[in-house]
């Protein structure tokens, strides 16, 4: 880990750093137009091909979707407590993601006209799970559920399977709770070229959802204006602004718990205290001793935890608006005021009782974030992505006859006499 401090002759230029934009590999975007090219091309026959050269399971095309009765034999696999835990999260996630919902609407303008707008849910969208470290079944309740919720009659899920073609059953559970249609045990790129391009066993969608590999991501790159995307999301961040008052055990706790998360993980805490900031450092040793994901742990916090005392709480505040992290935890005396000065965290955790886990597992919004700098333009994922706005316009004779002379006036500037006769031959009648 690395300890910055604000009076250190670098600390300027480490600031710079953090104030990033998301650029793509250039040889993970060549290897996965690549990959693009092939599904396009050769359909199920490319993805089964890629699928055993990036190491997963040798499958046929009639092995691809999961069956209703591999589903329903996944559900007496899963223990007791975990399926009370999961019913639990879903209800708090559906909850939230109801209170999200776009209801259409209308009005009168200034000159008559009725205007609006109207919602309604995608036909057909994917979702894509990952699959490769852990069976994230907290990802499965917090993306699915927002497309049921949005009224998505089409919900296909690929997720990477293990070398035996299996899912994991709680992942299965988790899923067909939430609200999946169809599942499919396919992973990488080549799962979003299926889902954007459509294969024999695989229908192309409307739009696709979901986080991944840094070569899901740029496939989701790739593929946007062919179908929508949601976000590109990357590696797990957080950032905490503590002060002297913190638990330096539990702050400790919450940057390993986003640094498990491995390769490209960033676990930041600043802080006005600097022996606050000893007391972090001595937690970290000593509670990654005790964890098991010691190879992801490792590396994260050697190259990505970072230290910084900053010269108040203030500059902090203006940190976190530079980073723009995923996670934000305010760990202060009065963290509900200092919240209302951030304007590009992904999620903001106040106080000391609010571990980034409980947001992550089971509050309530979704967990797929915004990472990489892209918080400053981008939300995390909210359920009105899963509906498609539509304007409308309704004229009568009175309200065109007050439009049309604004139309002229506009399109005599702009040199396009057509559209001003198109409202004009209707009043002139």
């Amino acid at each position: 880990m690395r300890v910055i401090r604000f009076d250190n002759p670098g600390f300027d230029r480490f600031l710079h750093r953090l104030d990033r934009r998301s650029e793509p590999d250039p040889a993970v975007e060549r290897t996965v137009r690549t990959i693009l090219d092939a599904v396009r091309l050769e359909g199920d026959r490319a993805v089964l091909r890629y699928t055993v050269e990036f190491g997963g399971p040798k499958l046929t095309p009639r092995r691809i979707r999961v069956t209703d009765a591999e589903i329903a034999a996944a559900g007496s696999d899963v223990p007791a407590d975990v399926k009370r835990a999961l019913r639990a999260v879903h209800r708090n996630v559906r909850a939230f993601a109801r209170r999200s919902l776009r209801k259409d609407w209308s009005m009168r303008n200034g000159q008559g006209a009725r205007v609006g707008e109207r919602f309604d849910p995608f036909d057909r969208v994917g979702i894509y799970v990952p699959g490769g470290t852990a069976p994230l079944v907290s990802t499965a309740i917090m993306t699915v559920t927002l497309a049921a919720v949005a009224g998505v009659p089409e919900i296909a899920v690929t997720s990477p399977a293990g070398l035996d073609g299996s899912l994991n059953s709680a992942l299965l559970f988790a899923l067909e709770l939430a609200g999946a249609t169809e599942i499919h045990r396919v992973g990488g790129a080549q799962a979003i070229a299926a889902l954007a391009f459509g294969t024999r066993t695989l229908r192309p969608v409307q739009k696709v959802f979901g986080p991944g590999n840094a070569y899901v991501v740029e496939a989701k790159r790739q593929v946007f204006g062919r179908i929508g995307v949601d976000l590109l999301p990357g590696p797990s961040e957080i950032l905490v602004i503590a002060d002297a008052g913190a638990n330096p055990a539990w702050i400790a706790a919450d940057l390993l718990a986003q640094a498990e998360h491995g390769k490209g993980s960033l676990a930041l805490v600043a802080s006005d205290s600097a022996p606050f900031l000893a007391s972090v450092a001595a937690e970290l040793e000593r509670q990654a001793s005790t964890l098991g994901r010691a190879t992801h742990l490792g590396p994260v916090l050697q190259h990505g935890t970072h230290l910084i005392l900053t010269r108040d709480l203030d500059a902090a505040v203006d940190l976190a608006n530079r980073f723009a992290p995923e996670h934000l935890t305010l760990a202060t005396r009065n963290p509900r005021q200092l919240a209302t000065r951030i304007r590009t965290a992904g999620a903001i955790f106040l106080g000391h009782w609010s571990p980034v886990a409980a947001g992550d597992f089971a509050a309530g919004p979704s967990h797929e974030l915004p990472t990489g700098g892209a918080g400053k333009a981008f939300p995390g994922l909210t359920t009105d992505m899963f509906q498609r706005r539509t304007s409308l316009v309704e004229l009568d004779a009175r309200s065109l006859a007050r439009t049309a002379p604004l139309v002229e006036a506009i399109a005599r500037v702009e040199g396009l006499d057509a559209h001003a006769r198109s409202a004009t031959i209707r009043v002139q009648s």
